[in-house]
């Protein structure tokens, strides 16, 4: 394990911070779609009454904020350390889920927390050093490399089978339909905003990367899939429970990001094997602590409920296997 550099370390201070703002964002968005649903169509109806509700604006200036620190933590550190610390988000939109909006975080939960913090810390620990990169050039050479165009294909196929066969069938009772959209596209998002915060990061400091075409390329696809996220992370919020959309979101987004920061970058390919090892270790903490949150996050609603028989990654108002007779279960 080696120190971590001053580049990294201005990378961590960034990330932390935009966990914060993401984290709170999520239920201040959350607080307005509900407000917005109680007037007009919910969002995950289709319908868009939340653009008028004061709350939901707030969550999305917050997440904004949180955002631009995230763009600027990718500028000076590798995904595979910034993408991590989103478990801090998590810990904090859970714990205000239950205090600001009522959703339980029962002591399950919070072991849940303390795994995903764990599994971040051990990842940042033994994150590798950020690339050299003197051109916004380079990372389009990184980008056009045959690797990764093929992940790139096989991650529009599915996205596009994801909105137009999956969605109006099992959109409103799966989870991971609306985040798993969100999440593949997140993870060539993330590729795209280093480029631009690379390009930016030369910039000022003196060597001007706007002046090159495919600076504006990584610009534009940012805006369109930044768009398409937004749109069904709010259907996810609208539809289920926010103490479990940030985890679940999470877990998916990051492995994607990682993946394809790995393909990408080739953020292993100075890494030794025990260090490898290591990482891997570390996000599976994160996942068992996800798992964990999802779990148990109706444990003490209902005495006689049994929270290890319900279903993963469906809408809780489904989850009715202890509802009594004529009860039905949908499925994963």
């Amino acid at each position: 394990m080696g120190a971590l550099s001053d580049d990294n370390v201005k990378g961590l201070v960034l990330a932390i911070s935009s966990s914060i703002f993401i984290g709170a964002s999520y239920i201040v968005k959350k607080k307005g779609l509900k407000k917005a649903g109680a007037k007009g169509n919910r969002a995950g109806s289709g319908g868009h009454s939340y653009l008028k509700e004061p709350w939901w604006w707030a969550g999305m200036l917050t997440m904004i904020g949180g955002e631009a620190a995230n763009f600027a933590a990718y500028a000076f550190a590798p995904a595979i350390l910034v993408t991590p610390l989103g478990a801090l988000s998590i810990i904090f939109s859970a714990v205000l889920a239950h205090f600001v909006l009522e959703e339980k975080l029962h002591i399950f939960g919070v072991v849940g927390c303390a795994l995903c913090l764990v599994g971040s810390t051990t990842i940042v620990l033994h994150a590798p050093q950020e690339k050299h990169i003197t051109s916004v050039k380079e990372v389009w050479e990184l980008a056009t490399k045959p690797g990764f165009l093929f992940y790139v294909i096989i991650i529009a196929i599915v996205i596009l089978v994801l909105i137009f066969i999956f969605v109006p069938r099992y959109g409103s009772t799966h989870l991971v339909v609306y985040i798993g959209i969100c999440s593949l596209a997140g993870s060539l998002t993330v590729m795209s905003v280093k480029a631009v915060a690379i390009a930016l990061k030369l910039s000022f400091e003196g060597s001007n990367q706007f002046v090159y075409g495919q600076t504006w390329f990584f610009t534009v696809f940012v805006a369109l899939t930044c768009v398409m996220q937004i749109n069904y992370l709010n259907k996810a919020l609208d539809t289920f429970n926010a103490a479990i959309v940030s985890p679940v979101y999470y877990v998916m987004f990051t492995t994607f990001t990682i993946l394809a920061s790995m393909i990408m970058f080739g953020d292993w390919d100075s890494q030794s094997a025990t260090q490898i090892a290591t990482e891997l270790c570390g996000f599976v903490t994160i996942l068992a602590g996800t798992f964990l949150l999802h779990k148990t996050r109706d444990m003490g609603d209902s005495p006689d409920s049994s929270t290890m028989d319900s279903p993963v990654f469906v809408a809780p108002e489904l989850d009715t296997l202890h509802a009594g007779p004529g009860s039905r279960r949908s499925n994963v």
